[in-house]
């Protein structure tokens, strides 16, 4: 069968059967017509299911990102406050203490009292990086060394009440400076030997401002011994090893870490992983081997700060370390197709593909690194809980 026509004829012979071979016929123009469509159709479909779900996932994942960078800001925000209602409150406790010494310790110790019960009772805290903050050196040197000492005093197992002492003291350690000529309050290489010995009667000048605000025992010990050093090499006593609280000698390596990130002088700032590994290299005799060696697993190789390079060769900056996986922190990379404002932080524990191969200063960072990452010149610390992205809601 090869037409219609033959069809026709055939039908016309009045027979009530006809054989034939369906192999050797031919498809009748509109049963072929009537398949095309239906296989067109077919494609049609598939494709237009298969744009469905890529929009679908397209959609899912834009939901996520922005659910994550809300996340992220909540919780900068929220430690963004509060270190800078800490530094108000310094500065307030500098104005008053002098004259009503009691009633400036109260709002401090309320201040401590909710930081040690936020990172003792809300879960695993990481120390995180801060915005680039206004603020005088001296208040934001006592939020810093504040939140890395008593996180370190965690990692070493001091008690709820030793923790609320070292807190006080780390606080309060350079409280007596408010009695010092502008000029000493910070330690330079060209000091006189009489501007240094003033420099270091802080310590005792805040004893007595510490003792007039009342404060514990153990809280004055600390902050007696902040400037001691194990070897002996420190001052007002120049006391050795286990002469010193473990208060004291946590205070001491806190201190002198954020010193070395934020000196009176910006230009002579180290980087935090230049001043970890410079403390580790050269003052490691100086400090309680203890305290170092809890400090170096929770800061990481890489503190919060560090301007790295990863394995791929991206340039980033570490924002965020959990002392639990110090080698995998979390980063901000540099990503050119990205806005800066909505760069997503990075957990490189959860891309074990990636790593970082180096550190480096931020003046070695390309032009547009640099300028995407924005090193801080001033380094400030806060902690935070984990941070989880709220779900997006189901598509309507």
């Amino acid at each position: 069968i090869s037409s219609q026509k033959q069809i026709d004829v055939i039908r016309g012979l009045g027979k009530p059967q006809v054989r034939y071979v369906p192999a050797k016929s031919d498809v009748l123009p509109e049963v072929a017509d009537q398949g095309a469509t239906s296989g067109a159709l077919s494609e049609a479909a598939t494709a237009e299911l298969a744009r469905q779900e890529a929009a679908a996932r397209e959609r899912e994942q834009r939901q996520l990102r922005a659910a994550m960078l809300a996340a992220q800001e909540r919780s900068l925000v929220v430690c963004e406050r509060r270190f800078a209602e800490s530094v108000r409150l310094y500065r307030k406790t500098l104005d008053i203490v002098q004259s009503n010494p009691k009633e400036a310790a109260a709002p401090c110790m309320e201040m401590v009292t909710t930081y040690v019960n936020d990172m003792l009772d809300k879960g695993e805290a990481s120390i995180r990086l801060l915005s680039e903050t206004a603020g005088d050196k001296s208040s934001m040197h006592s939020v810093n060394v504040t939140i890395i000492a008593l996180l370190l005093g965690k990692a070493m197992g001091l008690s709820r009440g030793e923790l609320m002492d070292l807190g006080m003291a780390a606080y309060l350690h350079d409280i007596g400076k408010v009695k010092l000529p502008d000029r000493v309050r910070w330690l330079e290489d060209n000091f006189s030997s009489a501007e240094y010995r003033l420099y270091q009667e802080h310590v005792a000048q805040g004893i007595s401002i510490g003792r007039a605000m009342e404060l514990n025992p153990p809280a004055l010990l600390a902050m007696l011994h902040h400037h001691e050093m194990v070897d002996g090499s420190g001052f007002p006593s120049r006391l050795r090893g286990d002469a010193m609280g473990t208060s004291g000698r946590i205070l001491a390596l806190v201190n002198r870490y954020d010193n070395l990130c934020n000196p009176s002088r910006p230009g002579a700032a180290l980087t935090p992983h230049e001043a970890l590994s410079l403390i580790f290299a050269q003052f490691k005799s100086r400090f309680d081997s203890a305290a170092l060696s809890a400090f170096i697993r929770m800061m990481g190789v890489y503190p919060p700060g560090s301007v790295v390079q990863l394995i791929d060769d991206r340039y980033g900056i570490v924002v965020s370390v959990n002392s639990s996986r110090p080698l995998k922190p979390r980063v901000v990379l540099h990503e050119p197709g990205v806005p800066k404002h909505e760069a997503l932080i990075l957990d490189l524990e959860k891309a074990p593909q990636l790593g970082i191969r180096r550190s480096l200063k931020p003046g070695n960072l390309p032009p547009a690194a640099l300028d995407y990452l924005a090193p801080r010149q001033r380094i400030a610390y806060f902690f935070e809980q984990a941070v989880e992205p709220e779900k997006p809601a189901a598509p309507v």
